[in-house]
């Protein structure tokens, strides 16, 4: 059973995807050759959208065929046909009063009738132009709600994977998230083993995100387990922070496991190997060994009699000086095409207590004899695994019918890389060493933690990895997509303030302002009323940056943000050249629209009015060079410095912010607020916006393959030009005209 789409098709089937991924009950595939869409269910062919609906509907128990329902597709029929703005506004306010006191169109449930009129509106422009003027609350509502749902988010991303790949034939991101092979509602169970050497990093977020999406799809559960078989490298604290990296990215197992809860049974396993001739003991040196799999030389103990194997496996158990020279081998080929196969590596000796099981086991199983072993003894039914893994599948396989196991299924998929990004724990560990980064949550570095601190969230971070599809390519990634997302998910709720850079900053008399500082109460979020309330302080005496104040003209008139227009009237010049102070008269009947400029400001600090002390922290990438080889140093591509520090004022209303709230300083960018210092600076992390993410440095000294000077110590702050950029139309498309006997502007006309 499978449903056909075309990125072609116009208007596009919105209904019909959107109704197939949320009911999980067909295939979804995009093919480009054809524009039309169809359903193929069990030799039936179904061409016509409504059809398509209702059959689905059907499959999935949403009540596609009540009376109620069929005004609803009648209207979602006709809507298309509707050209007039003021007929598409009757109709939306009818649908609004239906609504009112409704969560869904004909029922306490969705339906069929709410997917068909939501994948209309999604295809009509205009219409859906229209609803999102905020007009319609209760039908933008209910909207927002069906285009939330992650089966909705996973759908829209299958547009976006197939437009980009120029997908002929190939089954896209909604078929990764419904086609797992052979998976049953209520059965499936997925697994992520990290392994607790170290912190969870962005190449781990797809697995995870994933696992647990895959689980709830299909109402199964997932697994967290660690893969603890090498104690070398392994502790208890690893994994405590592994799952509150797990816990900041929203993911919580069902249950938590370890491999080495299962380290009897695997033992068990591998006697049953050696006694029924599938695997035996080696001490050939690993380079020797490494030689001889590479040339498909059979290994000179390959034939040793089950007793001999036995024997050393026992001096292996028990870490004698004779034991620890020994390893143990699966017997599966000398020299198959697929290397992996070549008599693998299955147990190995280390005598360092392990974290949960102390000193008694001296032998470990290697990843690719445990893996397979716990997954089925666990009742995985789908193993997510990596691209990388799949050379290795054939062994996985292998394991489980030479042990007569309960088979598993397996799903590849790409793993993530980025740009000027490293996820090598051992590379990471040398930052980490050297004191070039402060700590695993470092922003600079790529592990949940560092990317969480840098402002990303939950949400953008899971519609980057659905939108990723089911690609199995390798490819490196730009850093500027998943971050222009981010930016998507915090606009609409991040509160407005303002700063200025310290010591940059103009006095300006306000010669006809306010002769005694005044508060008036404004929203934090002029677009968004829920964000909440800011006070702003009125004087006649203001501060504006250096490089705002340079840019004026004599007599122009500019705006003054949240307050009205001005007129430039006198402008002092030092024997620098930079502006030492300004003088200006308001013109709180001026367009704002006419003005080229729209300023931020500050009132001179006065008591009770004070400015307060802000850190402003920005970050260039730890690595001058895209992709770093196999032959490079990562010493000689660091950059000399890559952390930033500006020293700002901020307006009163910052002190009321909790750490990890993400901001935006107008007209600088969007911050998250990373704490106090011990002398009372808040400091605030500069989050990226997708615009200049791809450049190798903010220095400007790096180039990509250049080997800069030896890092700096973090917190050297760089002569550079400020970073302030400008934003079109701060307050929007419509007029103001206040008007008012005092120097103040009426607030409700500035923020209708």
């Amino acid at each position: 059973m499978s449903l056909s789409l075309s990125t072609k098709t116009s208007p596009f089937p919105f209904a019909a995807l959107g109704i197939a991924s949320y009911t999980q009950k067909v295939e979804i595939s995009f093919h480009e050759i054809a524009t039309d869409v169809s359903l193929d269910l069990d030799g039936a062919q179904y061409t016509t959208e409504e059809e398509i609906v209702k059959v689905l509907a059907t499959l999935g128990g949403l009540d596609g065929e009540s009376t109620k329902a069929a005004t609803y597709f009648a209207l979602a029929k006709t809507l298309p046909t509707i050209t007039a703005v003021p007929d598409i506004f009757s109709t939306l306010d009818s649908l609004d009063n239906h609504l009112a006191y409704r969560t869904f169109l004909v029922s306490h449930d969705i339906t069929a009738a709410d997917w068909m009129l939501w994948g209309t509106i999604r295809a009509s422009i205009r219409t859906l132009g229209l609803l999102k003027n905020g007009q319609h609350v209760h039908t933008l509502r209910w909207f927002s709600h069906l285009e939330s749902l992650e089966s909705t988010q996973a759908a829209l991303a299958s547009i976006v994977t197939a437009k980009a790949n120029k997908a002929r034939n190939t089954k896209t991101a909604a078929s990764f998230a419904l086609g797992l092979q052979n998976a049953k509602e209520g059965e499936v169970v997925t697994r992520f083993p990290p392994e607790p050497s170290g912190y969870l990093h962005i190449g781990h977020a797809k697995a995870a995100v994933l696992n647990q999406y895959f689980a709830k799809m299909y109402k199964g559960k997932m697994i967290i387990r660690f893969d603890d078989t090498n104690p070398t490298k392994e502790r208890t604290e690893f994994e405590e922070t592994i799952l509150e990296d797990l816990e900041l990215m929203g993911i919580k197992g069902d249950t938590i496991s370890h491999t080495s809860d299962y380290f009897d049974e695997i033992y068990d396993l591998a006697i049953k190997m050696i006694e029924t001739g599938k695997a035996y003991t080696d001490n050939t040196e690993q380079a020797q060994m490494r030689e001889e799999r590479g040339k498909g030389i059979a290994s000179a103990h390959r034939d040793d009699s089950i007793e001999d194997n036995l024997k050393q496996f026992a001096e292996m158990k028990a870490g004698t000086p004779e034991g620890l020279r020994w390893c143990l081998r699966a017997k599966i080929s000398v020299d198959d095409q697929n290397k992996t196969l070549r008599d693998p590596v299955i147990y190995r000796c280390n005598v360092i207590p392990h974290h949960r099981t102390g000193g008694k086991w001296k032998i470990y199983p290697t990843y690719d004899f445990a893996c397979p072993i716990v997954d089925s003894l666990e009742g995985v039914t789908h193993a997510l695994r990596t691209m990388e893994y799949r050379e290795r599948n054939a062994q996985y396989y292998w394991m489980i019918e030479a042990l007569g196991l309960r088979s598993v299924n397996i799903w590849d998929f790409s793993r993530l890389n980025f740009i000027y990004t490293l996820l090598s724990k051992r590379k990471l560990h040398w930052f980490v060493d050297n004191k070039i980064v402060k700590g695993w949550d470092d922003p600079r570095f790529p592990t949940v933690r560092g990317i969480r601190r840098r402002g990303m969230t939950v949400e953008a971070l899971k519609q980057f990895m659905l939108s990723q599809g089911p690609s199995q390519s390798l490819v490196s990634l730009e850093w500027d997509s998943i971050w222009a997302l981010n930016k998507k998910v915090i606009d609409p709720v991040a509160p407005r303030f303002w700063a200025l850079v310290r010591d940059k900053y103009v006095p300006v008399t306000i010669t006809d302002g306010p002769a005694e500082p005044e508060v008036k109460t404004l929203p934090r979020h002029k677009k968004n009323p829920e964000v909440g309330e800011k006070q702003t302080v009125y004087s006649s005496t203001i501060l504006l940056e250096q490089e705002d104040a340079a840019s004026f003209e004599d007599q122009e008139e500019i705006t003054l943000m949240d307050w009205g227009n001005a007129f430039v009237r006198s402008k002092t010049v030092g024997s620098t050249g930079e502006v030492t102070s300004l003088t200006m008269d308001l013109n709180l009947d001026g367009d704002f629209r006419k003005t080229k400029k729209k300023i931020t400001w500050l009132a001179q600090p006065t008591d009770p009015y004070p400015l307060v002390d802000v850190t402003l922290l920005d970050y260039d990438y730890l690595i001058t060079k895209k992709k770093l080889e196999e032959e490079d140093d990562v010493k000689d591509f660091v950059p000399s410095v890559s952390e930033f520090r500006e020293e700002a004022l901020a307006d009163g209303n910052v002190k009321t912010l909790k750490k990890g709230e993400v901001i935006q300083f107008e007209r600088k960018g969007y911050f998250i607020f990373d704490g106090a210092t011990d002398d009372g600076k808040l400091e605030f992390i500069r989050i990226p916006d997708g615009r200049a993410a791809g450049l190798a440095s903010k220095a400007g000294k790096a180039v990509e393959g250049s080997v800069p000077a030896t890092p700096a110590p973090s917190g050297v702050d760089p002569q550079s030009a400020s970073k302030m950029h400008r934003v079109e139309k701060v307050y929007g498309e419509e007029g103001v005209s206040p008007a008012s006997s005092s120097k103040m502007y009426k607030v409700d006309n500035l923020y209708r």
